[in-house]
């Protein structure tokens, strides 16, 4: 089965204070498009997911095992499953574009 989707006709998702994502998921893969309000703050967590994401715009400090970064323009993350991470929205906010496999069941 095929699909196609509008980010604006997706209804946003709550996933921490100033942070939202509309998602949009095949049977094997999940595309989250995640906006992040200024200085809004994901806590560390895990998931037995891989996740891997492309920065669309702003910024955002992302911590994965400890280390972070701090992201912009078109830059890439992967984070293996079962590893901690976290993210902070810069000053003027972010959106990043994440890729979950296989889908986050608690997201559909």
């Amino acid at each position: 089965m095929y699909s196609f989707w509008k980010p604006e006709g997706i209804p946003p998702r709550t996933l921490a204070p100033g942070v939202t994502a509309k998602i949009a998921s095949g049977e094997r893969m999940m595309l989250s498009l995640v906006t992040l309000a200024p200085d809004a703050v994901v806590p560390t967590h895990s998931h037995p997911h891989e996740q891997m994401g492309l920065m669309v715009s702003g910024t955002m400090e992302f911590t994965i095992a400890g280390e972070t970064r701090v992201l912009s323009g078109n830059e890439m993350y992967f984070v293996p499953g079962g590893v901690p991470h976290a993210a902070k929205g810069g000053p003027r906010g972010a959106v990043a574009l994440d890729a979950f496999s296989p889908p986050r069941e608690e997201y559909r």
